[in-house]
Order: C-alpha cells, then sequence, then structure tokens
C-alpha cells in the first residue's frame, strides 16, 4: 500500500491529469500537510455514497473519484445479470458546483458498461430521483449532491431498486470493488453525445416532473380546509438557490394555496450560496431575506428548502418577529395533524405506524401510542425507515402514515423511499390553513401539542473536528467513552448505556443486561435517572460528533434548565 506521498506524486506524474489538474497539485508540493489530506485514504464509501470538498486528490470530490465510483457501482450492478442492466440507473445532480460534470461523467461510465441511463435534463429533487428509480423500474440510482452542506462540498448519493439509499451489503461490494480498480485505468467510458445518439443514455424531464407532483398532491388529506383559508393564508419560500424553486411553488399552486410569495434573490440557481453562508434550513440565519419578505408582505409562515429539496425548515410569525420551529417540533405537529386528519377524513388505515431515528424526540412515541399508532425507531438515516417500511408491507403488519428525522426530514407516501421537501412542504402548508381556520398559528398549534402530550425539548450540537487529525480525535473520544462510561452527565446519574455498535445494554450496577432490537453503527445511548437522553454519535458524512439532547419536563422552564446542562456537560468533550 502507497503512503500518502507516494500516492501524491502517482497523480502528479499520471497523464491523465489535464494541465489545470496538474498544476493544483503542484501548488502545494511545499505542503506535506496538505498533501497528507488529500492522499492519505480514499474517501470511505458508505450506505450515503461519498461526500467531500472538491478538491484533486484521493481523499475529496473531483472527477477522477466519480469514475473510479460509478466503475465499482457498474460491476455491482451487472453482478445482478443483464435484466438488471436493461433496467439501468436513474441519475439526477442538484445546484452544486460540477453538479452537471459529474452526473454526465456517471453516466459515460454506466453507458459503457452496458447499463440504460436515464439522466434528468437539468437539476431535480433528491425525494424526485427516489421516485424516478421506483417509476421506472430502475436497478439503481444516482444523484450528484451535498445535501445542505456548504459550497465546497459535493456528493455521490446511492440508491437501489426500491428507491432508499444502498443496503449496507451492496455498499460493501461497491466499496470492495473500488480497493480493486485503479482510479486512473480501471474504468470504462464513452462519449455522452454518442451514447445518447445509441440510446444508451435516455434523458428525462417534465413527464416525471408531472408523475412525481401527481403522487406528491395525492398525499393531501384535507383540500376543503385549504380552499376555505386559502383568501388570508400568505407563505413565503425560499428554495435557497437549489432545486425546489419549481416543484415546491407548484405544489402549492397545485394544493390551492394563492398567496406564495418565493424570495427573489434565493429563487437564482447558483452553487455558490451566494446569499448565505451555508444553504442548510436548520441555520435561522440564512432566513433573513425571507424574513424580511415576510415582514412586508404579512405573511404568516416562512417555508425554506435546502439546494437538494430533501429537507425542510420554517419559521413561523410571532408578532412583529418569526421564530423557528426546530425539526422535532415540526416532526411532531406534522404527526399529530395527519393522524387527526385521517381520523377525520376516515382515510386511517387499519393499522397505521410511524416512525423515526433514535436520535428524535421521544414525543413522536408519547403521541403516536396515545392515539393508536404503532411506533418503532430506527438508526440514523431514512434509508433503515425505508427498511423497516419494506419490511411492515412485506408482513402486512402496518402501513405507516409518517416517518421523520430531527434533522428536518420527513416522509409519506409509498412512491419515495427517502426524505421529501416537496411533500413535506406541501402539507405543512395544508397544516397551517387548518390551524388557520381555527385562528392558530403553528406556535399556537404547538403549545396546544406541549399541553395535550407534555412538555420535552431537543437540541443537538455539532463538536467540529476538521482534517485528518479531527478524524483520529472523533475516534480516540468514541473509543474513550465506550471503554469508560461516564457514571453522570451534568450531574445526573447514568442509569443505562446503551451500546448500538455491538447492540450491548448496560446497567449502572448488573453490568450487561440485555441487547438492544437492532446494532451494528457508532452510537452511544446514555439513558439518564431524569428521564432525559444524552446521545453521541459521529456524522457519517462530515467531520464531527453529533450530540443529541433529548428532555422532557414539567414545563417549558424546566425543560431549558435541563437542556442548558447537559450542554455545558457536552462542550466538555474531546477537552
Amino acid at each position: 500500500m502507497r503512503n500518502f506521498m507516494e500516492e501524491y506524486q502517482r497523480w502528479l506524474d499520471n497523464p491523465a491529469l489535464s494541465e489545470r489538474e496538474w498544476a493544483e497539485l503542484d501548488a502545494i508540493k511545499d505542503d506535506p500537510k496538505e498533501i497528507e489530506s488529500r492522499f492519505f485514504a480514499p474517501l470511505e464509501f458508505g450506505t450515503a455514497g461519498l461526500r467531500g470538498t472538491m478538491k484533486l486528490g484521493l481523499h475529496h470530490m473531483n472527477v477522477h473519484v466519480i469514475r473510479h465510483a460509478t466503475q465499482a457501482f457498474a460491476n455491482v450492478i451487472a453482478a445482478e445479470g443483464e435484466e438488471a442492466k436493461r433496467k439501468g440507473i436513474a441519475i439526477a445532480h442538484d445546484c452544486r458546483l460540477n453538479g452537471v460534470e459529474f452526473a454526465r461523467e456517471a453516466a459515460c461510465v454506466m453507458a459503457a458498461n452496458g447499463i440504460h441511463v436515464r439522466i434528468f435534463d437539468e437539476l431535480r429533487p433528491t425525494p424526485e430521483l427516489s421516485f424516478a428509480v421506483r417509476y421506472y423500474g430502475c436497478t439503481a440510482g444516482l444523484n450528484v449532491t451535498a445535501s445542505h452542506n456548504p459550497k465546497e462540498y459535493n456528493g455521490y448519493k446511492v440508491y437501489w431498486s426500491d428507491g432508499a439509499q444502498l443496503p449496507p451489503d451492496h455498499a460493501d461490494a461497491i466499496a470492495k470493488q473500488m480497493e480493486e480498480i485503479d482510479i486512473f485505468t480501471g474504468f470504462k467510458t464513452i462519449d455522452f453525445d454518442e451514447a445518447v445518439k445509441a440510446g444508451l443514455i435516455e434523458w428525462i424531464g417534465e413527464e416525471t416532473d408531472e408523475a412525481f407532483l401527481k403522487k406528491t398532491l395525492a398525499m393531501a388529506i384535507d383540500t376543503e380546509a385549504v380552499k376555505a383559508a386559502a383568501d388570508d393564508l400568505k407563505i413565503v419560500y425560499t428554495p435557497f438557490h437549489g432545486c425546489g424553486h419549481k416543484l415546491v411553488p407548484e405544489a402549492f399552486r397545485r394544493l390551492g394555496i394563492k398567496h406564495v410569495y418565493p424570495v427573489p434573490e434565493q429563487m437564482v440557481i447558483d452553487g455558490n450560496f451566494p446569499t448565505v453562508v451555508s444553504p442548510n434550513p436548520e441555520n435561522p440565519e440564512g432566513f433573513y431575506l425571507a424574513v424580511d419578505l415576510a415582514k412586508k408582505v404579512g405573511s404568516d409562515l416562512i417555508i425554506g428548502t435546502d439546494p437538494d429539496s430533501d429537507r425542510v425548515g420554517t419559521m413561523v410569525r410571532d408578532g412583529d418577529n418569526y421564530v423557528t420551529i426546530t425539526g422535532n417540533q415540526m416532526g411532531c405537529l406534522l404527526l399529530d395533524y395527519i393522524i387527526q386528519a385521517k381520523k377525520s377524513t376516515g382515510t386511517m388505515p387499519k393499522n397505521p405506524g410511524s416512525l423515526t431515528s433514535l436520535v428524535t424526540t421521544g414525543m413522536a412515541r408519547v403521541i403516536s401510542e396515545a392515539n393508536g399508532v404503532h411506533y418503532e425507531d430506527t438508526f440514523t438515516g431514512f434509508k433503515f425507515m425505508a427498511e423497516r417500511v419494506a419490511a411492515w408491507e412485506a408482513a402486512g403488519s402496518y402501513e405507516y402514515i409518517f416517518a421523520f428525522e430531527e434533522s428536518y426530514g420527513y416522509m409519506m407516501g409509498d412512491y419515495v423511499r427517502d426524505k421529501d421537501a416537496v411533500s413535506a412542504s406541501m402539507m405543512i402548508a395544508e397544516m397551517a390553513a387548518h390551524y388557520h381556520l381555527k385562528g392558530m398559528t403553528l406556535l399556537d398549534a404547538l403549545k396546544a401539542l406541549y399541553a395535550k402530550y407534555g412538555w420535552s425539548m431537543e437540541k443537538t450540537l455539532n463538536l467540529v473536528m476538521p482534517g485528518l487529525d479531527g478524524m483520529r480525535k472523533m475516534k480516540a473520544i468514541m473509543d474513550d467513552m465506550r471503554a469508560n462510561p461516564p457514571e453522570a452527565i451534568g450531574g445526573e446519574e447514568v442509569i443505562r448505556l446503551r451500546d448500538y455498535a455491538d447492540g450491548s445494554i448496560t446497567v449502572k450496577g448488573l453490568g450487561k443486561v440485555d441487547r438492544t432490537a437492532y446494532f451494528g453503527s457508532n452510537v452511544l445511548y446514555f439513558e439518564l435517572a431524569d428521564g432525559s437522553s444524552f446521545i453521541v454519535r459521529p456524522s457519517g458524512t462530515e467531520p464531527k460528533i453529533k450530540v443529541y439532547l433529548l428532555v422532557r419536563g414539567k414545563d417549558e422552564a424546566d425543560c431549558k434548565a435541563r437542556i442548558d446542562k447537559y450542554v455545558a456537560y457536552a462542550e466538555t468533550i474531546g477537552k
């Protein structure tokens, strides 16, 4: 195995590099730390595919890594047989820099391997890619996107025939293939235009949009409420320069929302995201232009979708200001609304179910069980929730009505198997109309929810650890917390530790007493004496450790006090 300097030199000497690429690498010849960061190891291919900053090198996103990963992906598809190659792959991209180039390079590699390609004619939401895989009966899907990450990032998100992100065995197979394939000589490719002429690559466009929107609109539950509120309800919308710019406003219009005000500056498609530091709807500071517009037009709420339109954030008017509804809060609002609306319209399935990830608010379980809805949790990631939905379908046990994560992702319906900001935005608008007719904002509805089900509060902390040193530090922190778990956190005794790596459940004074229902992920779940949960896991796509705080209390002040003491503890991790 070559060390990073040998790998750097191999790249520098390779004739496959263009003059521009050679100059980029030559410019770092006297910076061994930068060379190491680019060449110490390949980007790790996992169930979420690849994600990294756009630089030349083995550990970053560039055209060579795209071709390398795609050849490995093509080999895995081809191993399924000729029928799998005929069914082919659907490919999309979002607004990211190099998105078109990376998507087309991937299409060329797939086509050269005899795998039929359906590629979108321009940027599309991630959920529409998931839909296209199912709608066209493809073997696989690929989306070039880095979701909500800053402009320096791009990614390679992969799907299988069910429209969900890759199952672990397929991801492992691709990773193994990448180990065996030379990054410069081990791939096949073909000219893009020639492949289109030969019918190996097929364009898809508005006809797929129409089919997707038809399914989305079918998720609406109470359109009469929308009609009744349509003259008064106002919504400001921003796509953060991304690919929600067409379908989200169109979904609003078809639902019957009359007054939608897009933020003009952020309707401009631009992978540089010029108006925001980070195009993440979880960050309220990115909504400043939307807030200005909302105040000007007197909007009831603001809805924003991230660049690939799979996450959605919401702000609600509170007097003269606009306040954020968190991902956990919106998930609970939607879950409760969907349950009540389906009951009142007689559309609730016989055995309804709901799903969240294990780091999502415990209030979801309370709402579900109080309303006779079966509830389960999974690992973080909609691929795991999609697997559970598929298992329910195969067993004929439960029909899921809603699934969500704390990170502003929501899924409903049988036509996608990933989080979907298009359907979620539409459902938020319908729910807002419902409460508008009652003289309530979504903030009022949230307060009513707490009064009905009890107070809860959540907070997610991101302990950022960039670079190679950061990756080592993340591993050391997780190893230490696993080997030497704290007896107390923020002054509260740890009564139980769930280690989802091996599934062990440890109780103080008793040792290992049981196993979790599922395991195999690097997550430590500390249950505290006051009923709170303190959860630690390294991010699978970014250089940071995430700490999730889930608390319940007698009122808002009690919850805030609990959150504050756990935040103070979390900030000491690794120091």
